[in-house]
């Protein structure tokens, strides 16, 4: 979909959720503490949301929400993002998005 699509290449950081989401603003806490300031996108607050949902499945996505992209690409959902994060490897990935403190 054009408009995923646009807001990934455009933006560093952006996580799709949906606003009633425990685990999207888990994710987006983390991010947050980790001194990122992603591009929150609440897909159920946009008319196009379903047809977003069926878009982000089909791109790989285990779950529609939360939905992360790094560097416009797909990171994917809460278990991707945790991996990464208990692994050491999302750190590396978020560094050019890291606001200076």
């Amino acid at each position: 979909m054009e408009k995923i699509q646009s807001l990934t290449s455009h933006n560093g950081v952006v996580i799709f959720t949906k606003s009633i989401c425990c685990l999207c603003y888990a994710v987006t806490v983390l991010f947050q503490e980790l001194r990122v300031n992603p591009i929150v996108y609440e897909i159920d607050q946009d008319p196009e949301g379903r047809e977003m949902e069926k878009a982000l499945l089909k791109k790989g996505c285990s779950s529609p929400v939360p939905a992360v992209f790094i560097g416009g690409k797909l990171v994917g959902s809460t278990n991707e993002v945790m991996s990464l994060h208990l692994s050491g490897s999302l750190i590396p990935l978020l560094k050019p998005y890291q606001l200076l403190s």
